[in-house]
């Protein structure tokens, strides 16, 4: 076999890194040594993975190809190492180091993750976890390339090569500052939908799990959105409805404490139960260590209401 494993370390350091410079640090090569490997590894292959754009490499189509599947023969040659206590981060025993990659959408990397890593790392301290947060779109992609190891999604996956596995059930609330015109006469009245079809509605960006799930349960019922404001992020978006500028529709642990202090109101319609799914995402080629599998296993175990009072 002429491939070899540094060959596509180099190459993924570079990926990451964007220079032969930064990747020799990486790899603990000098910049010429890096240079040259990857320029073996282009030679070997036949084609050219970075388009050169002044300083920095940028994968090109072949080299986005490329990545995720040179990432999972590099992990499957490290859990190889662990298995065999070859590598210092191995991790059959649980006070042994690891390095766990976890990617989360916004609401749960912002409300239910956290806790999660924290009692992770009670139990396993010598574990390091770096967390990436974007929308759905961007960690299903981050998954596929194998960027992250595993991740925790708002909606549903569109990705061929990810495993989706049903995760928690997560109850959308539609809400509004307690000065909002639905609310002035009567707190709890239930509003009806063709109130509701003329108001601006808070919106988060196309690609947004929660903006997939606010438009498959309300579209159906409001049509059309009559005037939306987009915003990129739920904090955005919560602190916009508690400043009277319209309805939205997030999740409930996003929004609980404006609730709680009474700047955000419910409303109470006449729509039915509002609810979405949560899932847990991993790519198909992807072997789960031992570290990896009890931290899964943790957010199988997970219960949201404890998530949120810890």
């Amino acid at each position: 076999m002429r491939l070899t494993l540094r060959q596509l370390h180099i190459f993924t350091a570079v990926a990451d890194t964007g220079s032969t410079t930064a990747a020799g640090l990486q790899v603990a090569l000098s910049q010429s040594a890096t240079s040259g490997a990857l320029n073996e590894l282009e030679a070997l292959l036949d084609a050219q993975l970075f388009d050169r754009v002044g300083k920095r490499l940028v994968l090109n189509d072949t080299g986005r190809a490329l990545l995720p599947q040179a990432r999972a023969v590099l992990d499957g040659a490290q859990g190889i190492e662990k298995q065999f206590g070859l590598a210092g981060g191995a991790d059959k025993d649980m006070g042994l180091a690891t390095h766990l990659r976890v990617g989360a959408s916004t609401t749960i990397g912002n409300y239910l993750l956290p806790a999660l890593v924290a009692s992770h790392l009670r139990d396993s301290p010598a574990t390091t976890i770096d967390v990436t947060i974007g929308n759905t779109s961007e960690i299903a992609t981050a998954v596929a390339r194998l960027e992250v190891d595993v991740g925790l999604i708002e909606g549903p996956c569109h990705e061929p090569e990810l495993h989706a596995q049903p995760w928690l059930e997560d109850v959308l609330a539609i809400v509004c500052a307690p000065s909002h015109p639905l609310m002035r006469a009567d707190l709890g009245a239930r509003v009806g939908l063709k109130a509701l079809r003329t108001q601006r509605w808070l919106l988060r960006e196309p690609g947004s799990g929660t903006r997939e799930a606010v438009e498959h349960a309300l579209l159906p019922h409001l049509h059309q959105w009559v005037q939306p404001m987009q915003l990129g992020s739920t904090e955005a978006i919560k602190q916009a409805a508690a400043e009277g500028l319209g309805l939205t529709c997030l999740s409930l642990c996003a929004v609980q404490d404006l609730l709680t202090l009474r700047r955000l109101v419910l409303v109470n319609t006449t729509l039915p139960r509002l609810a979405r799914r949560f899932y847990l995402i991993r790519h198909r080629q992807k072997k789960l260590s031992n570290s990896l599998q009890r931290f899964v296993s943790r957010c199988e175990a997970a219960d949201p209401n404890r998530l949120l009072e810890s």
